[in-house]
């Protein structure tokens, strides 16, 4: 592999192999023929049972609710696979995992948890995370969705914007304000709901293949046993982002990957002025300096997966790693579409697509911004936010 140049990936135990390299046949065979007629048309690739049949819904969990049981580095490695097809194929795996399934299996009862984690883990339900609001995004903290319990019922108010797979799932995890102030989230049945309307955002020029929308609530009635109990603060919805913003950490190596294989391969293959531009000096640099890079974003994603394993892992470390990572493919991606010249723009080649796609990701779950703060913070001890 030409990304591996410390030889990390030959280092990975059978299973963390063999999840990579099965990932990778399944993009080949399902995402890369058709994403970018997907993607030019802004028509979503309906791969949800495919995705399924991966394992890439909830392969963490155990297997009594429907998962696989593997370590986070797995995980990881399926997440990079996924994004090197396209972000809104690894997003769809990532919304469901990370942030659907993760909240109710750690906030949710038994109950909650064997009713919808097989269903979600096979795919016969599709989720979305309602968090972000139309004047509360990095501010989210500040969130004014609110519910009140009336009997059996609650009744929520408000709205969410940019949410994932908004109008395309059948329930939401939305994160709400109680009548005692405290942040709890909901899970949202979209067959067991009133008064509830979701859209989907068009003419966006990233994330093109895949769906994004707002969700809104006029007095909209739930069932009182849909708040996940172990919910009461907005700390409860950053645990679930944590998992996500790991999963963005290893997708943005995933990019950065990709980019280089093919500028590498361009670069033996075009001639100018008699002989490969891989031969050329000012080209080598970029190349050189575009595989140190992927190789410490790959130590980076290897380190903190071994402390996720190990349950010792801080969130202001996964806000390194997550803001590393797509740094570093936003800066591999323009140089790779500079090695291809003019044929860097066509979509005879993904970079392009790519780095629209990371527009996105710098903002997606923390902004580059809010990630330093994150991690000035733990380093300083001082609260610039």
């Amino acid at each position: 592999m030409n990304t591996d140049y410390l030889n990390l990936y030959q280092a990975l135990n059978d299973e963390q192999s063999m999840i990579m390299k099965s990932t990778r046949d399944w993009v080949n065979k399902y995402v890369k023929p058709d994403i970018e007629s997907s993607f030019n048309s802004e028509k979503p690739l309906q791969l949800k049972s495919e995705l399924a049949q991966l394992g890439a819904f909830g392969p963490i969990f155990p297997e009594k609710y429907g998962g696989l049981e593997i370590d986070f580095i797995s995980y990881g490695l399926m997440m990079k696979e996924l994004e090197k097809g396209d972000s809104s194929v690894r997003v769809i795996s990532s919304i469901q995992t990370s942030l659907v399934m993760f909240a109710i299996y750690s906030f949710g009862d038994e109950h909650q948890k064997s009713i919808y984690l097989p269903k979600l883990a096979s795919g016969d339900l599709l989720g979305s995370f309602a968090m972000s609001e139309p004047n509360y995004g990095s501010d989210i903290s500040n969130l004014k969705t609110h519910f009140s319990i009336h009997g059996d019922k609650l009744v929520i108010n408000g709205s969410k914007l940019w949410i994932g797979n908004a109008e395309n799932a059948d329930l939401s995890i939305v994160w709400a304000r109680n009548e005692k102030d405290q942040v709890q989230g909901i899970i949202v049945d979209k067959d067991d709901i009133t008064n509830f309307q979701s859209t989907t955002i068009k003419r966006k020029w990233s994330f093109r293949s895949s769906y994004t929308g707002e969700l809104f609530f006029n007095d909209s009635e739930v069932s009182l046993s849909q708040l996940l109990p172990l919910t009461s603060s907005i700390k409860n919805a950053y645990e679930c982002l944590n998992i996500g913003r790991y999963a963005v950490a290893w997708g943005a190596l995933g990019i950065a990957e990709e980019c280089y294989e093919i500028a590498l391969q361009y670069s033996k293959d075009r001639t100018q002025f008699g002989e490969p531009i891989a031969g050329k000096q000012l080209i080598q640099k970029k190349l050189v300096d575009m595989i140190t890079e992927i190789s410490k974003a790959q130590l980076l994603c290897i380190k903190v997966g071994e402390l996720m394993n190990e349950n010792k892992i801080s969130y202001q470390q996964i806000s390194m790693a997550k803001r590393n990572n797509v740094r570093i493919a936003q800066s591999i991606a323009k140089e790779a579409r500079q090695i291809l010249g003019g044929m860097g723009i066509t979509n005879d080649f993904s970079i392009m697509r790519h780095m629209i796609n990371l527009e996105t990701l710098v903002t997606y779950q923390g902004t580059n911004e809010m990630h330093v703060l994150i991690t000035g913070k733990d380093i300083t001890g001082i609260d610039a936010f």
